[in-house]
C-alpha cells in the first residue's frame, strides 16, 4: 500500500496559492484514477483507490503546512505504511515554475511541511516530488507573502501540464521506482 500526501493548506484563502500546489496536483491524481476525497480522518481529507496495481491512499492533511507530518504520521501508524512507499507532492522555490524534481529521499530543503514530516517519521528516506514556484523577483520580498501569493494565467498553464505528469510520475514511481521516474520527469515541463 503506498500513501500519497499532497501538502498545502486548508481553506478557501489558500485555493490556487503556490504552497498549494501539493493538494492542486492531488486533485489532478484523483481525478485521473477516480478516486474519490471524500473521507475525513487523521487530521487529513482522503480517498482509497488503486494505481498501478496497488491500494493507494491519497491525503491532504489539513494541520496547514508547518504541521504537515501529524497528519502523515497517524495515517503510516494506522496503515502501517513504510515510509519508502511515501510519496510527498510539495512546492519548491529554487525550482523554475514548471520543472519537476523527483527524489528518493533528501532534507526539507527549507520547506517547513517536509521538516515536520522529516520529524514525526523520524527519517528523510521517502520519495518525493517537488513543484517548481519559482522564487521571488526582489530580494526585499517577504517569501510567505510570495507562497501564498496566487500564480499569474500563464503560470497556472504550465502547472496545470505539470500537475499531469506528478500523475504519470506517481504511477511510475509505485510501478518501477523512483529512479525509473527521476530518468523520465525530471526537468522543465515541456509538453
Amino acid at each position: 500500500m503506498y500513501l500519497i500526501v499532497g501538502l498545502g493548506n486548508p481553506g478557501r484563502d489558500y485555493v490556487g496559492t503556490r504552497h498549494n500546489v501539493g493538494f492542486e496536483a492531488l486533485d489532478v491524481i484523483a481525478s485521473k484514477y477516480d478516486i474519490k476525497l471524500n473521507k475525513e480522518k487523521f487530521r487529513a481529507v482522503y480517498g482509497e483507490g488503486r494505481i498501478g496495481g496497488e491500494r493507494v491512499i491519497l491525503a491532504k492533511p489539513q494541520t496547514f503546512m508547518n504541521l504537515s507530518g501529524e497528519s502523515v504520521r497517524e495515517i503510516m501508524s494506522w496503515y502501517k505504511i513504510a515510509p519508502e512507499n511515501l510519496i510527498v507532492i510539495y512546492d519548491d522555490i529554487s525550482l523554475e515554475v514548471g520543472t519537476l524534481r523527483i527524489r528518493p529521499k533528501g532534507s526539507a530543503g527549507g520547506h517547513n511541511g517536509v521538516k515536520n514530516i522529516i520529524y514525526q517519521l523520524s527519517t528523510d528516506i521517502f520519495p518525493r516530488i517537488k513543484i517548481g514556484i519559482g522564487a521571488p523577483k526582489t530580494p526585499e520580498y517577504e517569501l510567505i507573502d510570495y507562497v501564498l501569493g496566487k500564480f499569474q494565467k500563464e503560470e497556472v498553464d504550465i502547472l496545470i501540464k505539470v500537475a499531469i505528469k506528478v500523475a504519470e510520475a506517481v504511477e511510475v514511481i509505485i510501478e518501477n521506482g523512483t529512479e525509473l521516474a527521476m530518468s523520465k520527469f525530471n526537468g522543465k515541463v515541456t509538453d
